[in-house]
């Protein structure tokens, strides 16, 4: 009986030893995603199926297939994601957070009345600190639910923006806004400096925020105040961002103030060069095309903001064909009305086809690239973010592709950019962290958020109807 029970013991140590042996030589790691399509958007452009990635420590630590990552790691945490697309976190290059709270307040404007009639008078009579705050937070839940994991902003408050974000865990590239006229925080420009500076100062190195300086626009800021504001990025070692020739109004202004085109005016007085990254840039010259590659200035092209004001239509396919470092954006939710990216990549793949007439400009792989690895570029993170790769930050949404919309599929590209909607965006995940799994979010409360939006609109409206 002892022999048999030996012999028996010996033969089970021999079947499971591979599987000892592959346990104890596997590494842990925080996070597995396993199955489903992984759109890597590396420099292969890699679509893995049945693919996984690994995360550990915030970062990817190994992407392939599922046999192959199996094979070295075991998770805390696995994520099934068969039948879905494991893409990189879209990049939202341009927004005004907070601004969500003004939706739908005026409409069917172009851009010069909408701000000096409405938002800048609404934006002086509600926009504090806890107006901010609140916007932020609604704004935060709506972008996670599309799949953005990062964004660029620039608005007042700007301190309070970044703590709202680094609460729910998401990244951002936040530029605290100067402009000539006293604002909500700032009575001076000079005043709006020192806020700038302590600000950049409190975030620099954080994990998810990275502080910037945005003065407004060139119609908006002095000569002399611009130069200031460039000093100072200089000296903080900060970005920065600003819109630039968003309307043809604006470009002939600045050509007849200065003499010049807006970005050649910015070039002309030093301020490009850095890290700047430019909204809108609608109106541009080849010339200038080719002054943004020589400066390696980002630019952030917002498809339905510029058709809602009727502002006019960006160059991307020039753009693209000098490979500027081009994002999308959704601008600011009074002008879009949403924060829905979505919209943004489809919008940009059809939107050049009809203004050139051309059915293969901005294909639907460029238009995702602009939402990923290149919007990465223009935000100055493409060497941690933008793409599924190993030794990069671990910023990813999950995709369902079981919908009706979705059924059957040839080509991912076309799917991701003609048919996916935000509400396929089943799970994200932000810095290694889980920031909302099966539709849940787990970083707010989105009912909290609904009420506090609610009571701000009876307060903006009361506002509004004061004398």
């Amino acid at each position: 009986m002892k022999i048999s029970n030996t012999i028996c013991a010996f033969f089970v140590y021999v079947c499971l030893l591979p599987y000892v042996v592959q346990a104890q030589s596997s590494v842990k790691v925080d996070l597995m995603i396993v199955g489903g399509t992984v759109v890597t958007m590396d420099a292969e452009r890699r679509l893995i199926e049945d693919g996984a990635v690994a995360v550990s420590g915030g970062k990817v630590i190994a992407v392939g297939t599922r046999a192959e990552v199996a094979k070295g790691y075991r998770a805390r945490q696995t994520i099934n994601a068969a039948g879905k697309a494991v893409i990189p976190g879209l990049i939202n290059a341009h927004t005004h957070i907070p601004m969500v709270l003004f939706r739908g307040i005026s409409d069917d404007l172009d851009l010069n009345d909408w701000l000096t009639r409405f938002i800048f008078p609404a934006e002086a009579k509600n926009v504090t600190e806890d107006f901010v705050r609140a916007g932020t937070r609604l704004g935060l839940a709506e972008m996670i639910r599309g799949g953005t994991t990062t964004y660029a902003d620039m608005y007042y408050f700007e301190d309070a923006i970044a703590d709202e974000t680094k609460k729910a865990g998401v990244r951002g590239l936040l530029g605290q806004t100067l402009i000539d006229f006293p604002v909500p925080d700032a009575k001076t420009p000079a005043e709006g400096m020192v806020l700038a500076e302590k600000f950049v100062n409190k975030w620099q190195n954080d994990p998810l925020i990275t502080p910037a300086i945005a003065p407004h626009a060139p119609y908006t800021i002095s000569t002399e105040n611009l130069k200031a504001m460039k000093a100072l990025a200089d000296k903080v070692n900060a970005p920065l961002i600003i819109h630039v020739a968003e309307t043809r109004k604006e470009v002939n202004d600045i050509t007849e103030q200065k003499g010049l085109t807006p970005m050649a005016y910015l070039d002309s007085i030093g301020f490009l060069g850095g890290r700047v990254l430019a909204a809108h840039t609608v109106f541009l010259t080849d010339a200038e095309i080719d002054l943004m590659k020589a400066k390696n200035v980002g630019s952030a092209h917002c498809p339905h903001s510029n058709m809602k004001l009727a502002s006019g239509f960006a160059p991307v396919p020039q753009m693209l064909a000098k490979d500027i470092a081009l994002g999308l954006g959704t601008d600011g939710a009074a002008s879009n009305n949403d924060l829905n990216m979505w919209e943004e990549i489809d919008a940009a793949a059809k939107l050049h086809k009809v203004f050139t007439g051309d059915p293969k400009v901005v294909t639907a792989e460029q238009a995702f690239e602009m939402a990923t690895i290149r919007g990465a570029r223009a935000v100055y993170m493409a060497d941690k973010i933008g793409s599924i790769e190993t030794g990069k930050l671990a910023d990813i949404a999950i995709v369902d592709l079981n919908g009706l919309h979705q059924t059957p599929m040839y080509n991912i590209y076309s799917h991701l950019v003609y048919a996916t909607k935000a509400s396929d965006v089943e799970t994200v995940v932000i810095n290694g962290r889980v920031i909302m799994q099966n539709r849940r979010l787990l970083t707010l409360n989105e009912s909290a958020i609904k009420k506090d939006a609610v009571a701000y609109r009876n307060k903006i409206i009361k506002s509004l109807s004061d004398k």
